[in-house]
């Protein structure tokens, strides 16, 4: 059964103009900082997806920015209505990703818009493609900003989509950290490192959006599975011309070559999704590039790291957030819900939970920070299940009234972290160490009814028949609905 996503991005395009999610800029812009600044300011104010038709010194290619920044271009994505609240959407996801996983279909070369060119030997010049300069002092020009690489365990013969940052350091060179925790970093460093084998990887720069979607997601679903599940139907996929991995056929370029083994360059700063530039140029990972493909009248993605918020933020909260939601139901957690906020860079996450026993709390907070979730974020806020955990309102209110500044606030050194965390020492940040917190906004279960304090808000301290008294004239009050 499809769910009605769109197969390509120029579906996606007409969708957004439909609904009043796109700008078409027909003004030439720069790839040299202007888009990119367009692209940051669109996020900020959480404006219309820019549509760049003319791009300098690149007249052969258009450029589509902040794809997914925001729910309602989520809800599109997704083939739901642009309006469809947060709550509907995260229910549409995990619903989706419950029934059973659908295996992609292998197309003819023939048939996949994006072997219509075909750049091998000198002309597979990654200059010739428009990689914005994203933001001011990057170490480079950042080519693949949404986008995600395909890569394939030697042994299991396991598929990975990963969005691995990549800087562009000559014609032929791309550089970019892979952390050692990420699932392409178990398979390099893992396998092809201690065997001083090359690792072909092929970058799918421009992919539908469901592709990008699940290429985001921590699921435990191969991403070329979950991507169908997402989307009711199996995506098409085609072999690269130089490896046999398998790239989603509707997307606008794909980049093939191979990861090198002990050679590094040096990469970076980079803006990142933390809203901080935290990354020193150190040396990294290197991708040496044998092709390129693309469809006719190609258009690069450009997303632009920041502060919030960004589709960086925004999908890995809300993918990071329903995975934890799977995760704390399937332990039997009589969990509410689970909102990771996009605003906190995807470091804060929200629980809602029925407070059954003493400790529930405590529990939530070990399971979700023992995970392979756990690196992403380091603040965990649990609530009761009168709390709207989407209302940033109610949760700072529970958060400010609830939780007990020494017994409810715990605290957990030495974790896992990421070398993107602004917090961190430069030593942590070096050894991808971080620390965590709970916040307990939950009255403990032993205290009297008649102890506990009451909340005034207009849903709790009116009789029902005031509350629909109220509701049915508050037009004829003078207000709107």
């Amino acid at each position: 059964m499809s769910y009605n996503s769109p197969k390509d991005n120029r579906e996606f395009i007409e969708r957004l103009k439909a609904s009043g999610d796109l700008v078409t800029v027909n003004q030439e812009v720069d790839w040299d900082l202007e888009m990119g600044a367009i692209v940051r300011r669109v996020c900020e104010g959480q404006l219309s997806a820019p549509y760049f038709k003319k791009i300098t010194d690149y007249p052969e290619f258009e450029a589509f920015g902040a794809p997914m920044a925001t729910y309602r271009r989520l809800a599109i994505a997704m083939g739901l209505d642009a309006a469809t609240p947060i709550p509907e959407i995260a229910n549409t996801y995990v619903q989706r990703t419950k029934e059973k996983p659908i295996d992609p279909v292998i197309i003819e070369a023939s048939e996949a818009p994006c072997k219509a060119n075909i750049l091998t030997g000198d002309d597979a010049n990654l200059l010739h493609l428009p990689g914005p300069m994203v933001h001011d002092g990057d170490g480079g020009r950042y080519l693949a900003t949404w986008h995600f690489v395909v890569s394939k365990d030697p042994d299991t013969q396991a598929i990975n989509w990963g969005m691995y940052r990549m800087m562009v350091f000559d014609e032929k060179t791309m550089v970019g950290p892979v952390l050692p925790f990420s699932d392409m970093g178990k398979m390099f460093y893992g396998k092809y490192v201690p065997r001083n084998e090359p690792m072909p990887f092929a970058a799918v720069l421009s992919a539908d959006p469901i592709s990008s979607l699940a290429a985001c997601a921590p699921s435990p679903i191969p991403e070329d599975q979950l991507a169908g599940m997402l989307r009711g139907e199996p995506v098409e996929l085609v072999k690269c011309e130089t490896c046999d991995l398998y790239v989603p056929a509707h997307s606008e370029i794909i980049i093939e070559g191979e990861v090198i083994p002990n050679v590094m360059i040096e990469e970076a700063p980079f803006g990142e999704y933390t809203g901080y530039r935290t990354s020193p140029r150190e040396k990294r990972t290197v991708y040496r590039v044998k092709t390129i493909t693309y469809r006719n009248d190609p258009i690069m993605m450009v997303s632009n790291m920041g502060v919030p918020t960004d589709e960086g933020q925004l999908l890995r909260s809300f993918s990071l957030g329903l995975e934890m939601h799977k995760l704390l139901e399937s332990q039997g957690i009589p969990i509410t819900g689970v909102y990771m906020l996009p605003e906190s860079t995807h470091h804060l996450v929200v629980v809602g939970v029925k407070p059954a026993y003493t400790g529930i709390a405590s529990q939530i907070a070990n399971l979700i920070f023992g995970s392979k979730l756990s690196p992403w974020f380091h603040m965990v806020v649990v609530v009761d299940e009168k709390t709207d955990i989407y209302s940033k309102d109610e949760v700072i209110h529970a958060l400010s009234t609830k939780c007990h500044p020494v017994r409810g606030i715990h605290k957990y050194d030495n974790q896992v972290g990421t070398p993107l965390n602004p917090y961190a020492s430069p030593a942590e940040r070096r050894m991808s160490q971080g620390a965590k917190v709970l916040f307990d906004c939950l009255f403990p279960l032993d205290w009297p009814a008649s102890d506990l304090p009451l909340k005034v808000a207009f849903s709790t301290n009116y009789p029902q028949h005031i509350q629909e008294k109220v509701l049915s004239n508050w037009e004829n009050y003078g207000y709107g609905q």
